[in-house]
């Protein structure tokens, strides 16, 4: 019996492709190339699967010229690249990896805040330059973090980590504000309390986006909503490109409008807004909250069996349509 054939778009762990080898007639890019939409779709020919990421756009265009395709399996918990009602048309599954990466990214945001805050980044580029001659009492002088406001932006299993985290570790007040409310047992849990987007801009001393993107979401964070924000607040992105007016943040975080920010997510990543590498007081971070070596290989392991499952039985194990 012919074996399906899938597509591998982007380098993964060895061991994994050994794996989808025993399964499928696979074609990879170990190599990690850069595919444009229409070499995409040229690689997909006759493919009845796909492993992606993010940065593999699957649209109506490409379901159109593909029409051996199948399922299109995410290595990552965000789905933006996924036109999803299009695949849903096309007959086509659409797969993440929801929960394996959780801890370590809510581990990585509140990194990322405690790097903000107390002005890591900038510190080190003073010290590589040689700049530090003395101590000096307000040297690098940041934000506290224990018994501070912690403000969280959408409150999924990441945002729900990131709450306990700053709760139950640092004793701060965690207010957040979402589509749906959590009940009260999930709030308990996370010693978190419900607020309006507007009270929650307005009193967080640091404030964690974790929202996931859709057209609704773009620029859920612009100047008008900066300028609600405390001039000494900080602002971490964790989420997704997109949801941040990185222009109108870049221009916020030169004219002290909040005090700093720290970015793992960039709209049109990976380009980086030059605006952004001009100001000091931002962290930033190449889209690697979820980068450590256990929680890359369980995102990789959890995709290639969603095209095992769905392809070889019919099931897959973390559908999102």
């Amino acid at each position: 019996m012919k074996k399906p054939a899938i597509l591998v778009a982007c380098a993964v762990f060895p061991e994994v492709l050994l794996q989808l080898q025993q399964h499928f007639e696979v074609t990879s890019n170990q190599e990690d190339v850069a595919w444009t939409p229409a070499e995409l779709i040229a690689q997909l020919q006759g493919k009845q699967g796909a492993f992606t990421t993010g940065s593999q756009r699957i649209d109506a265009e490409l379901l159109a010229a593909c029409p051996a395709l199948k399922i299109c399996a995410n290595m990552a918990v965000g789905y933006n690249n996924f036109d999803l009602p299009a695949m849903t048309a096309a007959g086509v599954k659409a797969t993440n990896t929801p929960d394996v990466l959780t801890e370590t990214t809510a581990d990585f945001g509140f990194a990322l805040l405690m790097a903000t805050a107390r002005r890591m980044a900038e510190s080190e580029h003073f010290l590589r330059a040689g700049l530090w001659q003395r101590w000096r009492y307000d040297m690098f002088a940041g934000a506290d973090v224990h018994g501070s406001t912690l403000g969280i932006l959408g409150m999924g299993r990441i945002g729900q980590g990131i709450a306990r985290r700053g709760a139950h570790g640092f004793g701060m007040k965690v207010i957040y504000h979402n589509r749906s409310r959590l009940d009260a047992a999930a709030e308990s849990a996370c010693g978190a309390t419900y607020v309006s987007k507007a009270d929650l801009l307005k009193q967080a001393d640091h404030l964690i986006l974790v929202l996931p993107y859709s057209p609704e979401a773009h620029h859920s964070i612009g100047a008008p909503e900066l300028a609600q924000m405390k001039p000494t607040a900080t602002l971490v992105n964790l989420a997704r490109g997109g949801i941040v007016d990185d222009a109108a943040l870049a221009q916020a975080l030169k004219n002290r409008v909040i005090t700093a920010a720290g970015l793992d997510v960039y709209e049109g990543e990976p380009a980086v807004h030059p605006a952004l590498l001009t100001v000091p007081n931002v962290v930033l971070t190449p889209h690697i909250a979820s980068a450590t070596l256990p929680t890359r290989m369980a995102m990789a392991q959890l995709a290639a069996d969603n095209l095992v499952g769905f392809l070889l039985h019919g099931k897959a194990l973390t559908p999102l349509n």
